[in-house]
Parts: C-alpha cells; structure tokens; sequence
C-alpha cells in the first residue's frame, strides 16, 4: 500500500490559554483534534502526510497550525487564513509563507457574485502569483462564476477548489453544476480537492453515488490536478470513517488506472504544497 497524502485536515486543540478561540467565532466538536489524533485514523490507513487547513475558529492567528506543523518537520504542509479586509492583505501572506505556510484559504461567504471584488482580493492573488502561492477557495456552486472571472484576470496564481466545490450538499448533485466546476479546468493553474465524501451526495459510504460526478471532474482536469482528502475531523463523526474516505478512491472509482491513483492520494498535493 503506497503512502497517501491527506491533502485537507483541520487540527486544534483543548489548550484554551494557550490558543484561544477567535471571539465570536462558532465552536465544533470534538472538544480536540490534535495532530496526534489525526494520524491515529491515517497512519493505519497508509497515509504518511497531510496538508493542514487553518480552523475557522482561530480567525486570522495561525499559531495553533504552525506550532502543529514544526513539531512534526516534514509530515505537515500549511493552508493559513490572512484578513482579507486588512490593510496589507499579501504581505500577511508573505509573513505567514517566511513561517512554512504555503496557501491561503478564502471564503465566498454569503456574497457569491462578489466575493472577490475587494482590493484585498486582488492584491492575495497577485501575491499568490507571485510567490506560487496557491489560494484554496471554499465555495458552492453559485460562487464559481465570480472564480471564473477572478482566474481569468489573474492566470498565472494558483487555486485549489475544495471539496469538489461542495456540489451535492443538499443531497441533489445537479448537472449544471458539475458542467461549471467542470468548465474552470481551462485555466490551467486551478486544482480541484476530491474530498469530503460525508457531506456530499447520499452522505453514506461507499460514497459511490459521487462517482460519476468524480469521473467527469477527471476528464476534465486530469489526475495531476486532482487531490483526494477527507477533510478530517468530520469525515470520521457520525458513522463515517476514514477508511471508507480513501477507500472510494483506492477501489471504488473503476476508472482510475495506478498512475491516476498515485497522483491522486498523494502526487498531486506533494507537487503543490510539500515543494521544499
């Protein structure tokens, strides 16, 4: 069993005077996932490495992330979150990269038609241009217009959809906007996360129901811009298991070959976010 790459995981920890929650910001359980929580679930399951993405609960101090990431040299890559509306929106960015962080996660938020209108917007993807600094968009479907138009007005910055751009949420996986996730492969640096297997769909492992929406994002993009990921600690809550995650991709989608497998589970986010 070759050795996956996680490319999507959230971390934190039960440490309150030490890392501390942003104020106001909504709380999820468990109570903790430390690093050494996660790789209980992953090392079992061949997966040697992951990608942390800053928790929405510590707002814009990545500490939590980063001191996660040098206690563990080599294991974990960073994705941090910088405020958008700040004065200096790229050179946070350029601080937090000095510290090993190597993406900046951005959110449409209830603005889809123009969330990334602000002139912080412009300046992060002009430093992610930049600095080959990819920029990992949580969105839905009716935000991918406005990524769109953003790609095409900076082509050379990196961008990475997470979570299959949450198509399915509501349980209806519809056409139109697999045809639009689909449709931004033509810019050739955006990447797409097939993650999150337990809010997609039916919800309900073997997750095969997602397959056929996972088979025209391939075509599409091609393995070396695809990257599975479990987006744990959610993908093992509520009867799901980490397993099942990484068993969709190892056994259930008939139509990758081995070599589209390896990029898959590990190739692809070695490539973008493990390049020291």
């Amino acid at each position: 069993m070759d050795l996956a790459i996680d490319a999507h995981v959230h971390v934190w920890t039960d440490n309150l005077q030490q890392y501390p929650r942003a104020p106001g910001a909504r709380d999820y359980p468990p109570a903790r996932f430390t690093p050494e929580d996660f790789l209980a679930h992953a090392r079992p399951n061949g997966v040697s490495r992951a990608v942390l993405v800053q928790m929405s609960f510590y707002g814009f101090d990545n500490s939590y992330m980063i001191d996660s990431m040098r206690a563990h040299p080599g294991v974990f890559s960073g994705i941090g979150i910088v405020n958008t509306d700040g004065p200096h929106p790229d050179r946070d960015m350029e601080s937090l990269a000095n510290r090993g962080v190597c993406g900046f996660r951005i959110v449409s938020g209830a603005a889809p038609q123009t969330w990334l209108d602000s002139r912080g917007m412009s300046a992060m993807w002009r430093c992610g241009a930049e600095g080959r600094l990819p920029l990992c968009t949580l969105v839905d479907p009716d935000a991918l217009a406005a990524l769109d138009r953003m790609c095409g007005r900076f082509s050379e910055t990196p961008v990475v959809i997470d979570h299959l751009a949450r198509i399915g949420m509501d349980g209806e996986i519809r056409d139109r906007d697999v045809q639009m996730l689909c449709s931004l492969a033509r810019h050739r640096h955006v990447y797409v996360k097939v993650s999150a297997f337990y809010a997609l769909g039916r919800k309900t492992a073997p997750y095969l129901d997602l397959a056929p929406a996972i088979r025209r994002v391939f075509e599409a993009y091609g393995p070396r811009r695809l990257m599975w990921a479990s987006d744990c600690p959610f993908q093992v809550q509520e009867g799901h298991t980490y397993g099942a995650s990484l068993g969709l991709v190892r056994e259930g989608l008939d139509f990758l070959t081995d070599d589209d497998r390896a990029w898959l589970l590990g190739n692809t986010a070695a490539a973008l976010f493990f390049r020291s």
